[in-house]
């Protein structure tokens, strides 16, 4: 049994993308010749014993401190944790999936630090987001990893131009477990529990509460739709996690209300991952309003539930949509209008979509496929 030692500089409990394909990494080694030990700040609402892993925790002050010498201070202090751990749980290799655990690792790697354990590192971001300085501490790091790895060909083709230090590979990311197995009938059974008809055309929008994620957008596409005379309703469900959040909420909600009425939104919170992928069968079309993503997690637990998929192009969601004519741009709303048409008043278009973005999510993004890659990639850099 060989021990992995995931560094984190969240505590695993928070809900975000890197948190999650943790934990769902972690759970996926679960009878293999793997031990997944995870090191991450004092969980927030949750045990370490709800985890079916185990989770070494310490104390961090706040990753984003807007004070420079309050971040400094946290920074070192977790360098400090990440030493502490790093010599107690004697790994067999470190698995760093979050930039700035590995700007910490890193501190320590460059320094001499532990460098009889492998190490590899998963950008979950894109290349051309990161500071210049941020970037300047990663290539360094890199110079002292076996891989790094890439959840698009579209990220490792931007880092390819920055000529990394280390292989580069591609291993698409996955969803929760709690998706893995798609059930027959449950479609009409969430849409009657919604008082949904079978032909009433239902939009679907998830997501946290970010800047990234361009929730002010929405409003803009209700109007579009509006005014080409569609009639739908919609499905949102929100991630909320800070104070100024709520009158964020109330604005996207709002600003759907105004073209479609407040009877016409379904509104969920805060859901679990079982909740929500409940809430992916009552959906028609799913659509992301993205203007930075370095994956889009979820478009493809949309696909999971067999729902049409729409997406702006940004970052690797194309890559992760595939399907061009399902693709749109603030430029060419009249294609996006056009192409939600087509799938409210065409059955028979509605159908090859679902059907082929479920098939698209069993080739590439099953927990399988993820896990598959990922230990082969262990065993090549263990050996």
């Amino acid at each position: 049994m060989k021990k992995i030692l995931y560094l984190m500089e969240f505590p695993i409990d928070l809900p975000g993308g890197g948190q999650m394909s943790t934990q769902t990494l972690c759970e996926g080694l679960s009878g293999t010749d793997y031990e997944p030990v995870v090191a991450c700040p004092t969980l927030l609402t949750k045990t370490k014993e709800e985890y079916p892993f185990r989770i070494v925790t310490f104390q961090s002050d706040e990753n984003r401190e807007k004070n420079k010498w309050l971040r400094l201070k946290n920074f070192f202090k977790r360098i400090g944790a990440f030493h502490q751990i790093i010599k107690a749980e004697k790994p067999d290799l470190i698995h760093v999936s979050m930039s700035e655990s590995l700007i910490t690792f890193g501190f320590l790697r460059c320094l001499g630090f532990f460098k009889q354990i492998p190490f590899i590192y998963t950008d979950r971001g894109l290349c051309y987001g990161y500071r210049g300085h941020s970037k300047f501490c990663i290539m360094q790091t890199l110079k002292h990893a076996s891989c790094m790895v890439c959840t698009t060909d579209f990220n490792k083709n931007l880092w390819m131009k920055e000529h990394p230090p280390c292989e580069v590979k591609v291993i698409p990311n996955t969803i929760s477990n709690a998706f893995e197995q798609f059930e027959d009938g449950k479609r009409a059974q969430i849409r009657a529990q919604y008082g949904l008809a079978e032909n009433e055309f239902v939009i679907g929008f998830a997501g946290r509460i970010s800047e990234e994620k361009d929730w002010p957008f929405v409003e803009t596409l209700m109007k579009v739709l509006h005014e080409a005379g569609l009639k739908f309703k919609v499905a949102l469900v929100l991630s909320v996690y800070e104070e100024q959040d709520a009158g964020i909420v109330a604005d996207i909600k709002a600003g759907i209300m105004k073209y479609i009425g407040e009877e016409n939104l379904i509104y969920q919170q805060d859901l679990s991952q079982a909740q929500i992928s409940d809430y992916y069968y009552m959906v028609d079309a799913f659509v992301m309003t993205s203007v930075f993503e370095s994956f889009g997690k979820a478009a493809v637990e949309a696909m999971s539930r067999k729902c049409a998929v729409l997406s702006t192009t940004a970052g690797g969601l194309a890559e992760v949509i595939g399907k061009e004519e399902n693709l749109y741009t603030k430029e060419t709303l009249d294609k996006f209008v056009n192409r939600m048409k087509l799938l409210q008043n065409s059955k028979e278009e509605l159908d090859s979509d679902r059907e082929f973005f479920y098939k698209r999510y069993k080739e590439n993004y099953t927990m399988d496929v993820h896990m598959q890659r990922h230990i082969a990639l262990y065993d090549e850099v263990s050996l």
